[in-house]
């Protein structure tokens, strides 16, 4: 599905399976948020108001260093024209009233089109809109050929069993994805419980009844069992 979207919604779909992330979560992402050097995103006032970190998917680097850098050119252009304020948190508004003009503080996926704040009049840029995205899935999901329902959480949802599919540790998965209980990251290993169809066979490990040897025709004594089944583990 991924490679059949494209533009600034392809980018966020991406980033969306790439780190878990709420659709919110993403397009709500400051400059600020994004750490190349490091390789991590940090997710602001998640669900529940918390911050956590999220890894930056390597993929998505140069992809995002170019975006931004049309980004920070719109921004200097909304700036020469007596804008380029951004809203900030009550808090932060009133203790530094000159950062909603700062690089760092803008949006990573701001609207096309400046906008008035009906709280204060002004004008501004918001960030781009959640159902520009959604639109975008929806694309490319009947591109695909994939015929279930399919939406922007589904992206984080696969991030999740992908995540464990690999053989992630539940608990690093439980905090990439912001959840206050485990059990809530529980319900995404039911996705893997695939009963005997997940689980491969020792004899297939070992290739088969025909390399147990002497053993093969008859079962011979516990001690004997014991001794050849140990070899062959061992080769």
């Amino acid at each position: 599905m991924l490679s059949q979207t494209n533009g600034v919604p392809g980018l966020i779909i991406s980033l969306l399976y790439g780190t878990g992330m709420r659709l919110m979560e993403g397009l709500r992402l400051r400059v600020q948020d994004l750490d190349f050097d490091y390789r991590q995103i940090t997710v602001r006032r998640g669900k529940g108001g918390k911050d956590r970190v999220v890894p930056f998917p390597a993929p998505l680097m140069d992809r995002l260093r170019t975006h931004l850098e049309k980004v920070r050119a719109l921004h200097q252009q909304d700036l020469e024209a007596g804008h380029g304020e951004v809203l900030l948190p009550n808090a932060l508004a009133k203790k530094y009233p000159n950062a909603s003009r700062e690089w760092r503080w803008q949006w990573v996926f701001p609207s096309a089109r400046l906008s008035v704040d009906p709280r204060s009049d002004k004008i501004r840029r918001h960030h781009l809109h959640e159902s520009s995205v959604q639109r975008a899935v929806k694309r490319a999901a009947a591109r695909a050929g994939i015929h279930k329902r399919v939406g922007c959480h589904t992206l984080r949802h696969s991030f999740a069993t992908h995540l464990l599919e690999q053989g992630s540790d539940i608990r690093t998965v439980q905090e990439l994805l912001g959840h206050a209980d485990v059990s809530t990251t529980m319900i995404y290993t039911h996705v893997l419980n695939k009963g005997g169809q997940g689980v491969t066979s020792p004899l297939e490990r070992l290739g088969g009844i025909e390399n147990f040897g002497p053993l093969a025709g008859h079962y011979g004594t516990v001690k004997e069992k014991n001794a050849h089944y140990s070899a062959v583990a061992a080769k």
